[in-house]
Formats: C-alpha cells, sequence, structure tokens
C-alpha cells in the first residue's frame, strides 16, 4: 500500500539538495535558499561544502555525515528534525545517494514520519552520459566496481548487459579498469569523461581496444560510459 508523506508542522522537514560537480556557478536558485534557510547542513566532507557556502555568502552550520559516522549521525539528525529544525543533506558533489550513505538518513527520517523534500541539480553521471554519445534510453549506473571481491563476476555480469552501463572510476585505477572492461566486454564503444564543468574538462571518445593501452596519468575525477552488449551473444557494437 503506497504512503502519502506525512506534512507536520511540529517537525522539520528533510532536504536532500544537490550541488555542483565542479563548476560552482551551476547551483540553482532553490538549492541556494534552501541552503540558507535551513538550521543545519548535513555534508559528506565539510570542506569541499564550505567552498560551496564561501561563494553565495551562505552562514549555516555545517555537520559531517559519511560512511563512518552515518549510524550515529543519522541519530543526531533525526533527533534535530523531531525538535521541528530543518536540515539539509548535501554530498561531496552532485546529487546525493550517488555512491554515499544518504539513504540511511532518509530512511531514518522516513520512520519517524519527517517530511522529505528533493532540491535537483547536476550529476555527475548524467553529465557523462549527455555528452558521450552513447544510447541515454536505458541505462545501468554501476558506481565504483569492486576493487577485489566479487569484481570478476560483476564484470561477466555486465558484460551481458544490453543497456549502457555507467562506472566512477578513481584516477588511480582507471587505467587497470579499462583493460579488464576490454577484456570482459570486448570492443565496445566507450566515452570516459574527466573533470566535468570545471577548467580542465575532458572527454575522450573512442573504444575499448585503443583505450585499454592508452598510458597516460589520470586525475580529477572520472566517469566512463560504456555501450552495452549487442543483442547476438559475443557480438560487440564497434563493428
Amino acid at each position: 500500500m503506497a504512503v502519502l508523506q506525512p506534512v507536520s508542522k511540529a517537525k522539520g522537514s528533510l532536504f536532500v539538495v544537490s550541488t555542483p560537480i565542479g563548476n560552482l556557478g551551476d547551483v540553482t536558485y532553490r538549492a541556494v535558499e534552501t541552503l540558507e534557510k535551513v538550521t543545519l547542513i548535513a555534508a559528506e566532507d565539510t570542506r569541499r561544502t564550505k567552498i560551496l557556502l564561501n561563494r553565495y555568502e551562505i552562514h549555516t552550520p555545517l555537520s559531517s555525515y559519511n560512511s563512518f559516522n552515518k549510524i550515529k549521525k543519522s541519530r543526531e539528525f533525526v533527533g534535530q528534525l523531531k525538535k521541528g529544525n530543518d536540515l539539509a543533506l548535501v554530498s561531496d558533489a552532485g546529487t546525493p545517494g550517488i555512491s554515499d550513505p544518504h539513504y540511511h538518513l532518509v530512511n531514518a527520517a522516513i520512520d519517524e514520519g519527517i517530511s522529505i523534500y528533493s532540491i535537483p541539480g547536476p550529476s555527475a553521471f548524467l553529465a557523462a552520459l549527455t555528452v558521450s554519445s552513447l544510447p541515454m534510453d536505458r541505462i545501468v549506473f554501476e558506481g565504483f566496481l569492486p576493487r577485489k571481491k566479487g569484481r570478476i563476476t560483476r564484470l561477466e555480469n555486465l558484460a551481458n548487459e544490453q543497456r549502457t552501463v555507467v562506472i566512477f572510476e578513481s584516477p588511480n585505477r582507471i587505467n587497470k579498469t579499462l583493460q579488464d572492461l576490454y577484456q570482459f566486454f570486448g570492443n565496445r564503444k566507450v566515452a570516459i569523461t574527466r573533470e566535468l564543468t570545471k577548467i580542465y574538462e575532458e572527454v575522450i571518445r573512442g573504444n575499448l581496444e585503443e583505450l585499454s593501452i592508452l598510458k597516460r596519468p589520470w586525475k580529477g575525477e572520472i566517469t566512463v560510459v560504456i555501450a552495452g552488449a549487442d543483442k547476438k551473444k559475443g557480438r560487440d557494437k564497434c563493428r
């Protein structure tokens, strides 16, 4: 049975706020307004969020909320919400909930009948898709691949995925990941985006065969967009 979102004047509201993925000019008017009016901002990295707040002269207090303190801080923040204080939840950059623990706080708030509102905005994987030249109508977002345990199984499963696949990767592991993708996926079309919206923004389009042997240093935030498998198993989409 569907549950309608509660409306409680006695309790505060939780606002899930998307923030720029790089260029600070990409913040929305509504996001700035929300960050100004709430009592507290729960931030994955308070240092990075502080840069944004300084840019727009926002003086709302910050409190850390990350994978290491999510359980303790969720209880603390829900307590604040139950007292009638409004809170904003932000990630390092982009839309909260993508490769961060935001859902723990959201679920805790729902359990207490707290109203939750989304303040939409930038997202790194959506930005990468728009410039990749690959189909966007059906996609699979995998976040970061496992480093060791479960990595082979995940790659084997994704190799049969017919939808466009999007993953995040670190500069230190991208070359190894491209080699693994070529090994399991074959020679598919791929786009690598780096530092989108920033000064050194870069988009590299090609195929896994040629990019898997591209030996170069990498820096910044990286998103990889890979063409899905053809309907005929074993046939890549590069031919």
